[in-house]
């Protein structure tokens, strides 16, 4: 079968490698959709020191139940629509030990610490196999991605009665804007462009501040009277927005950190004290984040043909991938199709 392999720095190809497969307990799924996601873009710039090359990256699935062995729930069943918990857990660690599988000390998650699922079929464990509903399989390859911003309001506590920042409009932003909103808090979306801003906007955010041409501090003060917003969410993973975060959170506020700084970040630690911030990262998301963002989807508000910026091939992907890596500001979702 097909399948897409990054195999050294800026180089991927198309390769054919042998249809998994069925182990008791597990699942055939027929992949529909994979998303490339910054960690993908990340490993195919050489990048990512997680990654082993080669490597088959995609863990954002849209996909068709295909077959299931022995041991599968009935609920489970061929031609359903799914997508893919992509994470792995010992549990043994503290993290799962405390009830929290996604921060597992020893996850491999799908296309990084593993090869992933950027191939027409993947055999995995029925546990991980979530049902998408009717949304379809296209819609399906962005769930997970959603989610992540779906779990970092959670592990900031939001609120209805909470102003929100949100810093980055990517999908994992998008997601967190959207989930903000659902929970009844003002939302304050900011970024560099303008487009990620207009479609923030569409989804949930009350304002929109755009950090290249405005005054993010002067206009926070102006939107929350001076207080500055409770829940700051860093989505983007540079110094700046990390010490934006911490500058701008509220007294007593929290700040959510998803993103990764690829360089040191330097704080006035005074901040910390004297604002008594809670100050939390938050990593992959946790099922019910996944059942969260499905719910929104089969609602029928969320956006799709906006958030998906291509579909490529096989064939066409790197070439996709190459254009994503030239304007990594103007893309949302690149979808491999098989």
């Amino acid at each position: 079968m097909k399948a897409i392999q990054i195999t050294a720095p800026t180089q991927m190809e198309v390769v054919d490698i042998e249809r998994p497969a069925l182990k008791a307990g597990e699942i055939l799924l027929k992949i529909n959709y994979v998303g490339f996601c910054g960690s993908d873009l990340n490993t195919f710039l050489g990048r990512n020191p997680m990654v082993r090359m080669p490597v088959i990256p995609g863990h954002e699935i849209g996909a068709t139940i295909e077959a299931v062995s022995e041991g599968v729930p009935e609920s489970l069943r061929p031609g359903l629509c799914v997508t893919v918990n992509p994470y792995t857990n010992c549990g043994h660690c503290a993290s799962c030990r405390n009830g929290r599988p996604n921060a597992c000390e020893h996850n491999e998650t799908l296309g990084v610490q593993r090869n992933g699922a950027m191939c027409e079929y993947i055999a995995v464990p029925w546990q991980k196999v979530i049902l998408a509903g009717d949304i379809g399989v296209k819609a399906a390859a962005l769930i997970e991605p959603m989610s992540v911003g779906f779990h970092a309001v959670a592990r900031g506590q939001v609120s209805d009665t909470d102003t929100v920042m949100v810093i980055g409009c990517g999908m994992v932003g998008l997601g967190a804007v959207v989930r903000a909103n659902r929970r009844g808090a003002k939302v304050i979306a900011v970024d560099l462009d303008n487009d990620k801003l207009t479609l923030a906007s569409r989804i949930g955010a009350d304002h929109t501040l755009n950090s290249k041409t405005d005054d993010v501090h002067e206009r926070l003060q102006e939107i929350t009277g001076g207080m500055g917003p409770d829940v700051v969410i860093e989505a983007v993973g540079s110094p700046a927005t990390y010490v934006m975060a911490v500058d701008e959170a509220s007294f007593t506020g929290r700040v959510v950190c998803i993103g990764y700084a690829k360089q040191e970040v330097s704080f006035q630690t005074k901040l910390f004290v004297q604002k008594e911030l809670d100050i939390r990262g938050s990593r992959n998301a946790l099922p019910e984040d996944f059942r969260a963002v499905i719910r929104y989807m089969e609602q029928r508000n969320c956006p799709t043909d906006k958030l998906i910026s291509q579909v490529a091939t096989p064939d066409t992907a790197l070439q996709a991938m190459q254009e994503w890596a030239a304007n990594p500001g103007k893309i949302f979702r690149i979808l491999v199709q098989f």
